[in-house]
């Protein structure tokens, strides 16, 4: 008898000030993208997910497949790796447009899963002064 899967599921982000509480937490930059990462001190509530692409990046035709293979790959790939009570927002470089879906997906599961650079240094900085 199969049993299926638990399926990880990730919320949306959907309002302007919601975004801009995630520009305040961590930045974790890539070559076809920035993500941005924000715990929310909320271990009990689902990962939430935005996506950003800016003007400069094309016309409407373009901005929205950008951001459609980014939805796709998330949905794919990453949402497993993303921690339940953190926000991210995924802002697209023009890179996105023309870059194989597999690298895509291969980086945003590596951003996310990435660790901040100054998470350990407390635990390992004990000495006293």
């Amino acid at each position: 008898m199969n049993v299926p899967k638990k399926k990880q599921t990730v919320g949306r982000l959907k309002s302007r000030p919601q975004f801009l509480a995630v520009r305040a937490g961590e930045k974790r930059k890539g070559g076809l993208f920035l993500l941005e990462v924000l715990d929310r001190q909320q271990p009990d509530t689902e990962a939430r997910v935005g996506f950003t692409v800016t003007k400069k990046h094309g016309n409407a035709v373009e901005r929205n497949r950008m951001r459609r293979r980014l939805k796709e790959a998330v949905r794919l790939n990453a949402a497993f790796a993303m921690q339940p009570g953190h926000d991210y927002v995924v802002v697209a470089r023009r890179d996105v447009l023309h870059a194989p879906f597999a690298r895509i997906a291969a980086q945003l599961a590596e951003r996310i899963k990435a660790r901040p650079k100054n998470a350990g240094s407390s635990a390992t900085d004990s000495r006293k002064v």
